[in-house]
């Protein structure tokens, strides 16, 4: 008797892959209007992302980002990030989706692949986004949560080879044939995640994925047109 074929599926990067900037500084300004932040930290996390667009970043530098991104969030009670999360969605979030990545989204499930996000994000926005977009869930790096408020530490980071090894670990779990399946990136950081999978997809990649894609003669989409225009 033959053995039935696994599924594969789409994976989706979300930071300038699925949307057209980074998810966290997009929440800055909801953050900021609540008191959580100042000014002066929103400007320095825009001036950090506009060097990450650009060239890309080193483990140690987002690693600094992420530790510093977390001490802002310590002590804040988990049901109220989802709340910023769902808050921010329609005025935020919603109008960054790029209309490219969910028609292909869509093709993926028209094919029965399931869809998903995987990203470095904070685990309750990225969910957030994923259940709006109706996909079929998300890997993020997740916060260490004590008596239901966030510590200030990550307990997972999904950045590097840590991505690719979640992806591994959903793939076993839900019966995903990752040769099979399709994943999309713009960060050069993504190569351990894009080579996890059989069909590897760059998007508006940083100056280092564009260089080894070209290498690995993996294909290169443009996305520019928003879904949602406000």
């Amino acid at each position: 008797m033959p053995v039935a074929r696994k599924p594969g599926a789409a994976f989706f990067d979300l930071d300038r892959t699925l949307i057209s900037r980074s998810s966290s500084l997009a929440l800055a300004g909801t953050f900021r209007r609540r008191g959580l932040i100042g000014r002066r930290q929103v400007a320095k996390a825009a001036i950090a992302q506009l060097v990450f667009a650009r060239f890309g970043a080193g483990h140690s530098r987002v690693g600094q980002t992420a530790d510093s991104a977390m001490s802002v969030l310590r002590g804040l009670p988990v049901t109220l990030m989802q709340e910023i999360a769902a808050e921010a969605w329609e005025p935020v979030l919603k109008p960054l989706v790029y209309r490219e990545a969910l028609d292909l989204a869509k093709e993926h499930g028209a094919r029965g692949e399931r869809v998903y996000i995987a990203s470095a994000a904070l685990q309750e926005v990225v969910e957030e986004i994923s259940s709006q977009l109706g996909f079929d869930g998300a890997i993020a790096s997740r916060a260490e949560v004590r008596d239901g408020a966030y510590t200030g530490l990550l307990d997972r980071r999904l950045y590097g080879q840590a991505k690719a090894d979640a992806l591994v670990e959903l793939a076993t779990a839900e019966g995903i044939d990752l040769s099979g399946s399709t994943a999309y990136s713009d960060s050069y950081s993504d190569v351990p995640f894009l080579e996890a999978v059989g069909h590897p997809v760059v998007v508006n990649p940083d100056r280092a994925l564009r260089s080894h894609a070209h290498e690995a003669e993996w294909p290169s989409l443009r996305f520019a047109t928003m879904a949602f225009p406000r």
